[in-house]
Formats: C-alpha cells, structure tokens, sequence
C-alpha cells in the first residue's frame, strides 16, 4: 500500500523552514487521528517520525486511531460478518470482541513506532461513555456516546511529555467496553484539551470536490454543502467532515484532512503556509485582522514586489506606519498572506477608497482577493460608507469581472486623491462600487 512521493512543499530537513514555526506552535496541542488503513500501511513508520519531530519542538501530540481496517481484515479472517465497521452504527457482541482485539492491535504497532523514535507514549481508559440506546427504534447495542473526557488525567501525561493513544473505545461506569467513532472522539478530545488543531490522516489527498483537492475551505461552505449537495463530499470523508464542522463549532480553530501515505505529508500541511491537504476554518472574515504598529514593515515588504511592477503605488514605510490603522492582514496560520487599505475621505464621508490590496503569489486563484474586498465592503457599509473606489492600472478586469464594480470618470475622487492621481501619471482606472 505505499503511495509515490509527490507531495510538494518545504523540505523537513531544512531547519530554517521549521523553526519559524517553533514560537507559534509550542505547547500548543494537536490531536492526530490516524485512520486504520493509514496504521497499516507502509509509510505508517515515516509518519511516527514526523510526529517525533512535531513532539521534539514543544508540540503537545494526542494521538485517537481508528480501526475500521483492520476490523474488516479480522472479521474476513474468523468468517464473521461485522454489524459496522466504523463506530458509528450498530455494534453487536460480535463485533465489539473483533474492535477489541483490533485496537488492540493498532495501539501496539503505535507505541512499538513511537518508542523506537524514543518518545513516551501510554493506551489510557481516559474516555468515559454510555451506551447509545435506542435511535430510530433500533438499539445501537454495544456502541457509545462519549460521557466524559478525563482532562486533569490527560494533561498530566501531556505534561510529563507522554502521548496519550487514545483507542476508538469508551468505558462505562461498570468497566463495560464500547464502541466509538474514532472521527467524534477526535472532535471530542480536540474540546476537552482546547486543542489548536485537529489532523485527520487519511487514504486520501484531502477533500476532493467537483474532482478538485480544496486546499481550504470554510466552515460555512462545507455546511452548505452537507445541506444542499452531501452527494458532493466523498462518502469516506463524511463522518470527518460531520465532526470537523462540530470540532470547529465548539472552539477547535483548525481541522486538517492529509494524505497519511504521502512520505513528509503531515510535515509539509503543518510547517508551511500552502499545506498539502485540506484545511477547514472558521470563517472568512475570523482569518482577517486589522494591522497594527509592528506589522507595518512586513506590509512594507510585501507589496514591495508588486510597487516595482507598478502594480501598486509605492508607499514608504513612514507613509504605511502613519497610516497603519488603515490596513488588514490576511493570516493563514499566522502568517500573512494578503493585505489591504480601506481609506477614508474627510471631504466626503459617504466614499472609501480599496487600496495596497496584495496576495502572496502562491496564494493568487484561490479566492483571497475577493474575500480581502467582501471585507472592505463590510467595514466600509460598517462605517456608514454609500461607495467604494478602487484604483487600478493592472488589475480593472478583477474589479469589474469578479467584483462587480463600474468603471467611471476621476471626477467621483475627491479634491486631494484627485490631484494626488494626477501628480503620479499612473492613469489609473478609476471603479466604484455602490454600496
């Protein structure tokens, strides 16, 4: 089952792509939940690797596998025929014994991977449950609910720089063993630990829809389509997708769905700002932030590219500092990726001006622009603003193609930003948005 190395993105060996990463992500805590097919298959020891390194530079790792392969393979084996294989259904005796003795199993060949990297690791009873019951008249038997996560005990093994595996099984009050959806239990612990990212590792690429990979996608999109178009999202990724909106929902800022078998994948989605996978977040507007004082010579250097391309007008690091209240940062991950100014005119309050609006190259076609001026609009309307302007020599088409603005005459400007227009002999193209 070993997969070619594709993947793109930085390379693990070059420290000076990791370490930038160091301050934002120590002891902050990921969960990793491994799918069963990802435990067996060939690149499963290269993975236990990057969690090393990820455990080696302050992260806090959980690690909740599932184990629905290997359930199938051990039910194949004894001529059994599983009741579900997933968690998420009904789990008669049967199959209780066969998840059993398969979290068994995977929960070995973890902690055998993660003591040959020399990490502590330890299979805790830290998850309370209760039986399901009765759904829609049918009783879900030997599957459970989880009750209650164990956090004081979880974070002390945290603490003392152990890995808690956390197998796809609950306890009840009485020590009864039940079976659990290891994409809830995810969800669930990510709520308990106040975990900044979930990391579903996964037979696939990510999460692929109209046959293209979504490199990232919002929590309002993916609701959407799981209302409108649940057809759209591949049947395996559902259970993910279902508890990533509910991880997110209860305070988890990023859920991430790699390819397990990619050689370095989970390196590459967490230590660069592209990924490799797919990244869900909470929404649009959360990822943008205003500017402040000590942002104002990375947005100096930013567009600075894009001033010598005459794509903007050029701005000095003064001129960007005094008027630092003005910009919005775009971050993926804290790191900025886009920016924009939203200028007001004393001479008429009912006008805001876009401008310095950037995207990083690597990020262009993936929507950032537009959601840069969505946002623009929205403070501009905020504030009490009737039109928006914007001022282009290069990129008009974005404006009145994507954005649905009108080309008009420099007479719309006011007195100042008209003569300022003059004085550079950019013969700019004037567009205005009513708002």
């Amino acid at each position: 089952m070993n997969t070619p190395d594709t993947t793109p993105g930085i390379k693990p060996a070059d420290l000076r792509g990791i370490l930038k990463y160091v301050p934002r992500f120590q002891n902050q805590t990921f969960v990793l939940a491994l799918d069963g097919f990802v435990v067996a298959d060939d690149n499963f020891p290269n993975l236990l690797v990057d969690a090393a390194v990820l455990r080696s530079l302050g992260i806090r790792l959980v690690i909740v596998h599932g184990i629905a392969w290997q359930l199938a393979a051990l039910a194949q084996h004894r001529s059994v025929t599983p009741s579900d294989s997933d968690g998420s259904g009904v789990t008669d005796a049967p199959t209780l014994a066969l998840a059993i003795e398969a979290a068994a199993q995977v929960s070995q060949d973890i902690l055998g991977g993660l003591t040959r990297n020399g990490l502590k690791c330890a299979i805790t009873n830290a998850v309370s449950a209760h039986p399901t019951g009765v759904i829609r008249g049918t009783d879900q038997l030997h599957t459970g609910r989880v009750d209650r996560i164990d956090r004081d005990f979880l974070n002390q093994l945290l603490s003392a720089a152990i890995i808690p595996v956390i197998q796809p099984l609950g306890y009840s009050p009485d020590g009864a063993p039940l079976r659990i959806n290891s994409d809830l239990l995810a969800a669930e612990l990510a709520e308990a630990l106040g975990a900044s990212k979930i990391i579903y590792l996964t037979p696939r690429p990510g999460l692929e829809i109209d046959g293209k990979i979504q490199r990232d996608i919002s929590v309002e999109t993916l609701r959407g389509l799981l209302a409108g178009s649940p057809s759209k999202i591949p049947a395996p990724l559902l259970t993910k997708i279902t508890h990533a909106l509910r991880a997110i929902e209860t305070g988890t800022p990023r859920v991430h769905i790699v390819d397990g078998r990619a050689h370095d994948g989970l390196l590459n989605e967490v230590f660069s700002t592209e990924g490799v996978g797919t990244m869900i977040y909470a929404s649009d507007y959360q990822q943008i932030r205003r500017a402040t004082k000590a942002d104002a010579r990375l947005i100096h250097n930013l567009t600075r590219g894009s001033v010598r391309r005459e794509e903007l007008l050029h701005r000095t690091l003064q001129a960007i500092e005094k008027n630092i209240d003005r910009y919005y940062l775009f971050e993926t991950d804290d790191t900025v990726i886009a920016c924009a100014a939203l200028t007001p005119f004393e001479e008429d309050p009912t006008l805001r001006e876009i401008g310095s609006l950037y995207v990083q190259p690597y990020h262009q076609n993936r929507g950032i622009g537009r959601k840069m001026v969505d946002y623009a609009i929205h403070k501009a309307r905020e504030a009490g603003a009737k039109r928006l302007v914007a001022l282009s020599t290069q990129s008009p088409t974005f404006f009145t193609s994507v954005m649905n603005f009108a080309e008009t005459t420099p007479d719309i400007l006011p007195p100042s930003r008209r003569r300022q227009l003059d004085e550079t002999g950019r013969n700019s193209k004037v567009l205005l948005k009513l708002l």
